[in-house]
Protein backbone atom coordinates (compact mmCIF):
# COMPACT_ATOMS: atom_id res chain seq x y z
CA UNK A 1 0.00 0.00 0.00
CA UNK A 2 2.89 2.42 0.92
CA UNK A 3 4.86 1.78 -2.63
CA UNK A 4 1.63 2.43 -4.22
CA UNK A 5 1.32 5.80 -2.57
CA UNK A 6 5.62 6.60 -3.18
CA UNK A 7 4.79 5.75 -6.57
CA UNK A 8 1.53 8.61 -6.89
CA UNK A 9 3.87 10.82 -5.02
CA UNK A 10 6.94 10.41 -7.69
CA UNK A 11 3.96 11.20 -10.39
CA UNK A 12 2.93 14.06 -9.17
CA UNK A 13 6.23 15.49 -8.62
CA UNK A 14 7.20 14.79 -12.12
CA UNK A 15 3.75 16.24 -13.25
CA UNK A 16 4.61 19.45 -11.42
CA UNK A 17 7.83 19.62 -13.03
CA UNK A 18 6.39 19.25 -16.68
CA UNK A 19 3.89 22.03 -15.86
CA UNK A 20 6.65 24.15 -14.49
CA UNK A 21 8.92 23.49 -17.52
CA UNK A 22 5.47 24.72 -19.67
CA UNK A 23 5.26 27.71 -17.48
CA UNK A 24 9.11 28.76 -17.66
CA UNK A 25 8.56 28.53 -21.96
CA UNK A 26 5.46 30.68 -21.89
CA UNK A 27 7.68 33.41 -19.59
CA UNK A 28 10.72 32.84 -22.16
CA UNK A 29 8.16 34.91 -24.92
CA UNK A 30 7.04 37.46 -22.00
CA UNK A 31 8.47 40.46 -20.69
CA UNK A 32 8.48 39.77 -16.72
CA UNK A 33 10.95 40.31 -13.81
CA UNK A 34 13.29 37.47 -13.58
CA UNK A 35 13.63 38.63 -9.96
CA UNK A 36 9.83 38.70 -8.79
CA UNK A 37 9.57 35.26 -6.40
CA UNK A 38 7.58 33.41 -8.11
CA UNK A 39 9.44 33.65 -11.20
CA UNK A 40 12.87 33.16 -9.60
CA UNK A 41 11.18 29.72 -8.72
CA UNK A 42 10.28 28.19 -11.85
CA UNK A 43 13.61 29.45 -12.80
CA UNK A 44 15.02 27.76 -9.61
CA UNK A 45 12.94 24.26 -9.86
CA UNK A 46 13.51 24.10 -13.81
CA UNK A 47 16.92 25.20 -14.74
CA UNK A 48 18.88 22.00 -13.34
CA UNK A 49 16.69 19.67 -15.14
CA UNK A 50 16.79 22.13 -18.41
CA UNK A 51 20.58 23.13 -18.36
CA UNK A 52 21.86 19.71 -19.73
CA UNK A 53 19.75 19.80 -22.11
CA UNK A 54 20.52 22.96 -23.26
CA UNK A 55 24.17 22.00 -24.00
CA UNK A 56 23.45 19.24 -25.58
CA UNK A 57 21.17 20.22 -28.30
CA UNK A 58 21.55 23.27 -30.07
CA UNK A 59 19.44 26.84 -29.42
CA UNK A 60 16.55 27.05 -32.64
CA UNK A 61 15.15 30.66 -32.15
CA UNK A 62 13.63 31.84 -29.02
CA UNK A 63 12.82 28.59 -27.11
CA UNK A 64 14.61 26.12 -28.61
CA UNK A 65 13.97 22.60 -28.52
CA UNK A 66 15.15 21.54 -25.44
CA UNK A 67 11.76 22.25 -23.42
CA UNK A 68 9.95 19.63 -25.44
CA UNK A 69 13.16 16.92 -24.76
CA UNK A 70 12.70 17.94 -21.09
CA UNK A 71 9.09 16.98 -20.98
CA UNK A 72 9.70 13.87 -22.29
CA UNK A 73 12.69 13.40 -20.16
CA UNK A 74 10.51 14.20 -17.45
CA UNK A 75 7.98 11.54 -18.17
CA UNK A 76 10.38 8.62 -19.34
CA UNK A 77 11.86 9.53 -15.93
CA UNK A 78 8.24 8.80 -13.82
CA UNK A 79 7.93 5.54 -15.93
CA UNK A 80 11.33 4.49 -14.80
CA UNK A 81 11.40 5.05 -11.43
CA UNK A 82 7.62 3.63 -11.57
CA UNK A 83 8.90 0.38 -13.05
CA UNK A 84 12.18 0.40 -11.13
CA UNK A 85 9.72 0.58 -7.68
CA UNK A 86 7.17 -2.09 -8.69
CA UNK A 87 9.99 -4.40 -9.85
CA UNK A 88 11.76 -4.22 -6.70
CA UNK A 89 8.14 -4.53 -4.69
CA UNK A 90 8.09 -7.87 -7.36
CA UNK A 91 11.58 -9.11 -5.96
CA UNK A 92 10.79 -8.81 -2.70
CA UNK A 93 12.69 -5.36 -2.05
CA UNK A 94 10.42 -3.20 -0.83
CA UNK A 95 8.44 -4.28 2.33
CA UNK A 96 4.61 -2.95 2.11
Amino acid sequence: MLTYQLIGIINIAFRVLVYLIIARCILSFVRHDPYQPIIRFIYDITEPVMKPFRRIIPSAGGGGFFTLYCRIGCRNGSSLSNTTINDNLKKGLILT
